[in-house]
Formats: C-alpha cells, structure tokens, sequence
C-alpha cells in the first residue's frame, strides 16, 4: 500500500513537471507567484482565525461605563482583539486626548491587518499578464516553426499552441485562486475598522459620562 501510494505520488509530481515544461519559460515565475500566493492565504487565515470574534469588547466597555479604568486598559491590552487594543490605547491617554490616541493605535492596527495583502493583490494583476506573456511566447514559436517550413510539423506547431493555453490558464487560475481569499481578507479589515469606528464612539460617551 505504501509502495502503491509512493508511486502515484511520483507519477503526480511527473505529471507537473511535464505541465510545466509544456507551459514555457513563463511558467517559472507564475510557479513562484501560486507559492507566494498559497503561503500568504495560510498565514492570513492563521491570522484572522486567531481574531475570532468574542465578547471581550462588551466586557471592555462594561468595565469603563462603570469606571474601573485600570481594569478595562490592562483588559484591552492584554486582548487579541485590534477593536480592544485600540480602546485601550484610548483609556490609557483619555484625559489628554483619547481620539487621537485611539486614531493612532487603528492605523497601527490596520498596517498589522493589511499585512502582505499588496503582495496577494500584485499576484492577482501579474499573473494574467505572465499568463498573456505565455500566449504570446507560444504563438511566436508555433509561427516560426511554420516560417521555417514547418507545416508539414504539427507535432511542433500545436507544441507552441499547448504552451500558450497553458500559460494562459495557469496564470488565470492563479489570480482567480487568489482573489476569493484577497476580497475575504480585504472585507474583514473593512470589518475591523467599523467596529473601531463604532465600539470608539461608544468608549468616547463612556469618557464623558463617567468622570475619571
């Protein structure tokens, strides 16, 4: 069984090779950008299934409606949640000025959650076009085999026609792989910064009505 599984294991890897081969040159750098993409979607998605949502911020701003400063700051800090680090950084400057501190601790926050997510939006636009490089590689050599009188070759020709469909598919399927995760990415830091938006306000009339 061992045996059986090794050797459809190396008859995969065969197989890929020869695809990658079929697809031309260009296939080396999208086989660099479907790694980066897949190493940035892990660890995007460690990220956020860290961030899960809980009832800390609730707990939060319970602890500050009822005065308890100190008990809601080192709560804040010690949370994982960005809404609560952000809150707490409000909290800990909130008699000199807590908006300003609170607009501080979200831009640091944002810069931690929009990590790499750049990198996958250059994956989505570069491949396609590394995809229309392929093509247009491919055509060229089918067209100077048949310039060099090679019409009575069509093993050679539909080679060049293999490498341009598939580059042409690889690099869209790269892209197409990358922007399901990019926009779930992109909507969960929109996610994020209203709550920071909303629970911030909320914090702000707790600063007013409760006297430090």
């Amino acid at each position: 069984m061992l045996k059986l599984r090794t050797r459809v294991k190396e008859v995969e890897m065969s197989a890929l090779i020869a695809l990658l081969i079929k697809g031309g040159p260009v296939m080396i750098p999208l086989l660099c950008c479907s790694i980066t993409s897949l190493a940035v979607v892990i660890e995007r998605g460690l990220f956020w299934w860290r961030l899960r949502p809980s009832g800390e911020i609730e707990q939060l701003l319970t602890l500050a409606a009822a005065g308890n400063w100190e008990d809601a700051r080192k709560f804040g800090e010690l949370s994982r949640s960005p809404v609560a680090r952000v809150l707490a950084a409000g909290i800990r400057h909130r008699n000199p000025a807590p908006t300003l501190a609170m607009e501080a601790a979200a831009h640091e926050e944002l810069t931690h959650m929009r990590r790499y997510l750049p990198l996958l939006d250059t994956v989505i636009t570069l491949s396609p076009l590394l995809g229309l490089l392929g093509t247009v590689t491919g055509m060229i050599s089918s067209f100077g085999v048949m310039a060099s009188g090679g019409i009575n070759q069509p093993h050679a020709i539909t080679g060049g026609v293999a490498e341009a469909l598939i580059a042409t598919a690889t690099g869209l399927g790269i892209a197409i792989a990358t922007l399901v995760p990019y926009n779930y990415f992109a909507a969960r830091v929109e996610r994020i910064m209203g709550d920071i938006e909303r629970y911030g306000s909320r914090l702000e009339l707790a600063l007013k009505e409760v006297r430090p």
